[in-house]
């Protein structure tokens, strides 16, 4: 089966294993690494949640303060998520052939979302990403700790695939386009875990680009 149909139809068929209604499921502690974004923006500024899911809780907090637009492959996340955060605004796509206007966003927010996507189309993702990004727009995303691809039959009751590669090559790519990598930080999970960081495009007058 395609890699994004395993995507798709996995999160279709465990969207509340995942997250329920109240928000309760898989931990995270979005909200803190969403405090230290908000820092960095003004209110009301235009936010991308790129593999939103349900939009619980990344969405839901954005959307208190900033104008959220949400996009996920899973026709049920989008729809639970229309639900859930009507504040927001949700669109059903695959992230990898979504178009948006250069400079649509100051902030872009994907985790665990780029690591659902073939390894071979990431660079050319992020590429995108850092076109939608205003000057002094920021990037904050869980990628890949060290490289791995493959499928794992039952999670959370369903199929699911994943592909990313090491946090080294990650950080190439960033910085290969031009975004300056503020930090990173390892977020264990399991016996593995992966990298979150914090990337902002030059240019602009958002936030203090001095860490």
């Amino acid at each position: 089966m395609n890699p994004k149909d395993i995507v798709r139809q996995g999160y279709d068929k465990i969207s509340y294993n995942y997250r329920d209604d109240a928000g309760n499921g898989m931990p995270s502690d979005y909200a803190g690494w969403l405090a230290e974004l908000a820092l960095r923006l003004p209110a009301g500024a235009p936010v991308l949640d790129l593999g939103c899911g349900c939009g619980l809780p990344v969405a839901q907090l954005l959307a208190e303060r900033f104008a959220v637009t949400g996009v996920d492959i899973s026709p049920v996340q989008i729809e639970r998520a229309r639900t859930l955060v009507p504040a927001a605004h949700f669109v059903c796509a695959d992230m990898s052939t979504m178009a948006f206007p250069a400079g649509a966003f100051a902030a872009i927010v994907s985790f665990y979302a780029i690591i659902h996507l073939p390894l071979e189309e990431q660079p050319a993702l992020l590429e995108r990403l850092y076109g939608w990004l205003r000057p002094g727009g920021y990037l904050m995303a869980t990628v890949g700790h060290t490289a791995w691809t493959g499928t794992e039959e039952e999670w959370l009751g369903a199929p699911m695939y994943w592909s990313h590669t090491d946090e080294t090559t990650y950080l190439a790519w960033l910085t290969s386009l031009g975004f300056t990598v503020h930090w990173t930080r390892f977020i264990p999970e399991g016996d593995s875990g992966h990298t979150l960081l914090l990337a902002q495009k030059p240019g602009g007058k958002q936030g203090d680009k001095n860490e």
